[in-house]
């Protein structure tokens, strides 16, 4: 499929004088997943995964393509990240299909890089990580990516520079069963936050130049610490908790990135399984999605619609501003750039659903849904600059 992947490329197609007004938003999309009656499958003869291309500097956004990359479902809806200028992307397989029986999953070993300035994007590098990679991220200068392997406890460390992405190392975090799921920079980069799915807690690293060291400094969440995102401001985390999957209520945490040591501040229920979480880049809201039981059999107790809720920060407090239905099995969150559009990533639906952000934070759609070839697992804009 012929696609306009880069922002100078979008900018020449769409007539804009300045480059730098056309803007990326990545699905990774899995298509060897299904849900069926609230039972995930493995498909033996599904479509290929890949990274899709939207242009959120079109209103509605516009699906660009689709490229052929592997990823997962599996993990946290985190699992694509874009340099700041645009140029390059990374993409982590959690799970990939067992070559010696394809209707079969086994854990991932690579780091995809994709160079986003070719017509079409292509796939410029597999790179090694630990075992299962899930969440990663790239900090705001677009010097250092970090990955977390959640079958191994540790965070892989990848330096960017000159259009090239290079390992530089491991951290240990902790053992296999701490299922380090997400790591996230500060905006600053001097410091991120692993989550600890297996044991329900948060690692700080400090960051040096090329120097990353863990921190003797353990958070405590809420149950199963999965996705992590920080305010524009620099000043707030926060993390979403997916529980234990029982029909219960979960939860969203604050964590105070003012001062060292960082700490968790407040914790609201926000509904069954909040899995992705993003701030929104002018830094009025914070996404998070909830399964609301969408991934439940019909006759589930516990089954509903899958929504995306939309909460902020007063006075060093949580509070859930909106919330609007969305696709069944619902993943990633992104906003646009202006903090007006929110893209939600649908699984069951292979689709993304478009929504406007009203001044109050009321949610409405936006557009039609953007259709994709597989189920939208990750979603991503670039971390810019402040």
């Amino acid at each position: 499929m012929n696609m306009l992947p880069c922002a100078a490329a979008l900018a020449f197609a769409l007539g804009l004088a300045d480059p730098a007004a056309a803007q990326l938003a990545l699905s990774a999309n899995d298509g060897k997943s299904t849900l069926e009656n609230g039972v995930a499958r493995t498909l033996r003869e599904g479509p290929p995964d890949t990274v899709a291309v939207i242009d959120l500097s079109a209103s509605p956004p516009v699906l660009r393509g689709e490229v052929n990359v592997p990823t997962s479902v599996v993990g946290p809806p985190l699992s694509v990240a874009i340099t700041p200028d645009e140029r390059l992307a990374l993409v982590t397989a959690n799970q990939v299909r067992d070559p010696a029986d394809p209707g079969k999953l086994v854990p991932g070993n690579a780091l995809s890089v994709l160079d986003l300035t070719a017509t079409p994007p292509r796939l410029v590098a597999t790179l090694p990580t630990g075992l299962a990679p899930a969440g990663l991220s790239i900090n705001r200068a677009g010097t250092m990516a970090l990955v977390a392997n959640r079958a191994e406890g540790t965070v892989s460390i990848y330096r960017i520079a000159n259009g090239q992405v290079t390992p530089a190392g491991k951290v240990e975090i902790g053992p296999v069963s701490a299922e380090v799921s997400h790591v996230q920079f500060t905006v600053d980069g001097r410091h991120a936050l692993v989550t600890r799915y297996g044991d329900h807690s948060l690692n700080v690293l400090q960051i040096d130049g090329d120097r990353v060291v863990k921190l003797d400094r353990e958070i405590t969440t809420g149950v199963r610490p999965y996705g992590v995102t920080v305010t524009a401001d620099g000043q707030w985390a926060a993390v979403a908790n997916i529980g234990r999957g029982t029909g219960d209520a979960d939860t969203v945490s604050l964590v105070d990135l003012r001062h060292l040591p960082f700490r968790i501040v407040d914790t609201v229920s926000v509904g069954q399984t909040p899995e992705g979480i993003m701030a929104s880049p002018d830094g009025r809201f914070i996404a998070v999605t909830v399964m609301n039981g969408s991934n439940k059999p019909a006759d589930s107790p516990f089954h509903g619609p899958g929504l995306v809720k939309l909460l902020r920060v007063e006075n060093g407090r949580l509070a859930v501003v909106s919330e609007a239905r969305v696709g069944t099995w619902a993943q990633g969150a992104a906003f646009s750039a202006d903090g007006r559009t929110l893209l939600v990533g649908n699984m069951v639906e292979r689709d993304v659903s478009v929504l406007r952000i009203a001044e109050d934070g009321a949610l409405s759609e936006a557009g039609p849904h953007l259709r994709l070839s597989g189920g939208s697992a990750a979603l991503r804009i670039a971390d810019r600059p402040r």
